[in-house]
């Protein structure tokens, strides 16, 4: 969960005014959290207090009224109201609140209808809970692996989006030119486009960048992107004491209190070096120098691996 909420600081200052800048400085002293993080913790409090998922979002937001870059009007017009009902919205609102219940529950199904109840209080239209519950059955998958064998995510990140476009139905077959500088907040344009980025990042870093600087909603696209990330790579130490600044006490206690209740989902960072070179480098050197069409015929060590699939994901990359 606190890799959505980093990921929400980062694209912060960048929601209306994009960047399509690779190496933007990664936490500026504008960053903020905006309403991502407002109703991501909410989500999580929600689950420590045992409490109804609407009654704590409505709570959350009223208790912050106005974060970096404000509500939705419509959602707004739901956190003004003293009877607030669902709107029937199919906005990526409800996939980047959602991840809490991934890292909450060990059964799928239970998971997965926690994920829909997340949306349902506003986000009720099937497209606002499908969108929900597939980013939360990406985590959720990522983290069964983790949890196996340890950090073995990163080799089955090509399984685990499978997974995720057998449940939605979703293409992420998306030529880049369709949604560079392309603000879209709908769930159907905004997470397939998240599961597309993390099919072709590298570590938790790169994959917040690679969201933030394709120019369009910034923030929410690098929340979602970010609350996979972390479930695949984890988060590097020092970042998650360099966003705690960012965020009120009462926000950083709710986050200690969840990370204490869901120990197994603190995954600390895979090393993202080989042999002094990152793992595109790395993974680079591989590639070249193995016959292409035998490539998969050979059986790697854990390192070689990793290193063939940063190479297979850096290909895509280049090429997308």
């Amino acid at each position: 969960m606190l890799g959505a909420i980093i990921g929400d600081i980062v694209g912060s200052r960048f929601e209306f005014c994009p960047t399509n800048d690779y190496n933007f400085e990664f936490l500026g002293g504008n960053s903020s959290f905006t309403d991502d993080t407002v109703c991501t913790i909410a989500i999580a409090d929600a689950l420590l207090e045992g409490k109804d998922f609407g009654e704590s979002l409505h709570q959350w937001c009223n208790r912050y009224p106005s974060p970096m870059g404000g509500y939705g009007s419509r959602f707004m017009q739901w956190v003004h109201s003293s009877n607030p009902l669902p709107y029937n919205s199919f906005g990526n609102g409800s996939a980047m609140r959602v991840s809490p219940v991934a890292h909450w529950f060990n059964n799928e199904k239970q998971m997965l209808d926690a994920a829909a109840a997340t949306a349902l209080p506003t986000h009720n239209h099937e497209e606002g809970i499908k969108g929900a519950q597939t980013v939360a059955l990406a985590i959720f998958k990522a983290m069964m692996f983790n949890r196996h064998i340890y950090q073995e995510a990163s080799l089955h990140i090509d399984e685990i989006i499978s997974e995720c476009i057998r449940f939605s139905g979703y293409d992420i077959n998306i030529p880049k030119k369709n949604v560079l500088n392309r603000f879209d907040e709908t769930c159907q344009g905004t997470v397939p486009v998240a599961l597309k980025i993390i099919s072709i990042s590298q570590n938790f870093e790169d994959a917040i960048r690679l969201a933030v600087s394709l120019g369009g909603d910034a923030d929410t696209l690098g929340a979602i992107v970010g609350s996979i990330a972390e479930a695949i790579w984890g988060i590097p130490m020092n970042m998650r004491e360099m966003v705690k600044p960012y965020l009120p006490d009462e926000m950083n206690d709710v986050l200690g209190r969840f990370y204490h209740k869901c120990k197994l989902s603190f995954n600390p960072l895979i090393d993202t070096t080989f042999a002094g070179m990152t793992f595109d480098e790395a993974a680079w050197d591989l590639l070249d120098s193995i016959e292409k069409d035998k490539i998969h015929d050979i059986v790697f060590s854990d390192k070689e691996a990793k290193r063939l699939h940063m190479a297979e994901r850096a290909k895509r990359r280049i090429e997308w």
